[in-house]
């Protein structure tokens, strides 16, 4: 496991979570957490549409928001559809579709220019899905992504996969596998490492939950900020799963047993931070 920051420690220092909201409650003006949301804040449904974050969760969110710095959630997911989810959390950032879109603080939907051009493609794309692969694949149209989930029906997966990397490869566009769905995305150079890369240049420190192999990407920009900065805390949490929890775990720094622990771990923070 790689070691964490925590302030003027040594790097060969060894993880201890209590050091770090420690370490956080003094320089919360200047840390940053950012949060997934399937499987993060939320745990994961048979239908992607029914979801809602675990108790607790929303709640510790908002405490938080006005102590830290910033609070944002990284998602797969449009910025619509986590503003709903959210229940108008006020002064939380969302970045939608891997960072394709944001919305500060309750502010309008901002689309990276670059992938408009793609919307008619998606389009196309979610109906070619639906009349060729077989009955059960369930396709999920984002706007801006196509996303291919075989939860309820795995023995599709290979179907699923081997047809959406065709579409791929044919029409230019990128993948993201995930927790048995695959999704495809416009050429545009965004992921959500990109998105924290950005947010924590001028940050003291940053925690970022995640469950999914596209958090990995995540991982991996708050490690690099580490090395370039030894005062910086970054803190890698996993949230513990069947399906991508080992690799997730293994790219951490701490584990924690699901959502609804994650509210727990949460609330615990807000007596700490406040």
């Amino acid at each position: 496991m790689p070691p964490l920051n925590l302030g003027r420690q040594q790097p060969s220092s060894p993880l201890n979570a209590d050091l770090a909201w420690n370490t956080t409650a003094a320089r919360a003006a200047g840390i940053v957490l950012f949060f997934d949301f399937d499987g993060t804040l939320a745990p994961v449904d048979d239908d992607p549409t029914a979801v809602q974050p675990a108790p607790k969760v929303l709640a510790a969110i908002e405490a938080l928001a006005p102590v830290v710095r910033r609070v944002a959630i990284v998602s797969a997911r449009p910025v619509e559809f986590l503003r709903e989810r959210l229940g108008g959390l006020t002064g939380v950032d969302l970045y939608g579709l891997y960072g394709l879109e944001h919305s500060h603080s309750g502010g309008e939907t901002v689309t990276e220019p670059a992938a408009l051009p793609w919307m008619p493609t998606m389009a196309d794309l979610a109906e070619q899905a639906r009349a060729e692969l077989p009955a059960g694949t369930l396709v999920e149209y984002k706007r801006l992504s196509v996303a291919l989930h075989w939860r309820t029906v795995p023995h599709l997966g290979a179907t699923a996969v081997e047809w959406g990397r065709s579409r791929a490869e044919q029409l230019g566009l990128r993948v993201q596998a995930g927790r048995m769905v695959l999704e495809l995305k416009p050429p545009v150079n965004r992921d959500k490492g990109m998105v924290i890369d950005e947010l924590v240049r001028d940050a003291e420190g940053a925690w970022y939950f995640g469950d999914d192999v596209s958090d990995i990407k995540a991982f991996a920009a708050l490690r690099a900020r580490c090395a370039a900065d030894p005062h910086f805390l970054g803190v890698c949490v996993a949230v513990a799963n069947p399906e991508t929890g080992q690799e997730v775990a293994d790219a951490a720094d701490l584990t924690i047993d699901s959502p609804a622990a994650l509210g727990d771990f949460l609330t615990d923070a807000v007596g700490r931070l406040t």
